[in-house]
């Protein structure tokens, strides 16, 4: 069985691979997934599950979800994409969605980056302060 650090290894070289001008090509990974699983070899599902992850972060990287309790004028939903761009570059792409329990504010989530500017949150920041 390979050892947890060699899959580590691999999958990252096969996602390096998978770049295309620092972008991610899909018939890339396509490609790497279908071979892999035509071969089999050894350690071959830890192998597949570690260089999903990557691909999986890797889109991630680029989707913003912007939560708020209300739905959002035209305006400011292009000034929320235009500062996210500004950010993260021309590929984000954002996803409004409405969440009612955030009472108002806005919550925002690209990858792992989470800006969390709702009533709710300063409400719970609070009650842990007393």
């Amino acid at each position: 069985m390979r050892s947890g650090k060699e899959v580590a290894r691999t999958a990252k070289k096969l996602f390096e691979a998978s770049l295309v001008d620092g972008k991610l090509d899909t018939s890339v990974v396509a490609t790497v997934v279908r071979k892999i699983a035509e071969k089999k070899p050894r350690g071959y599902l830890a192998l597949l599950k570690a260089f999903w992850r990557l691909v999986r972060l890797e889109t991630e990287r680029y989707k913003a979800l912007v939560e708020s309790a209300v739905e959002l004028e035209p305006s400011v939903k292009e000034s929320v994409v235009a500062d996210l761009k500004k950010k993260y570059g021309d590929q984000v792409e954002a996803e409004f969605a409405l969440n009612p329990e955030l009472l108002g504010g806005m919550k925002i989530r690209v990858g792992s980056d989470v800006w969390d500017g709702s009533v709710k949150n300063r409400l719970e920041r609070l009650a842990e302060k007393f």
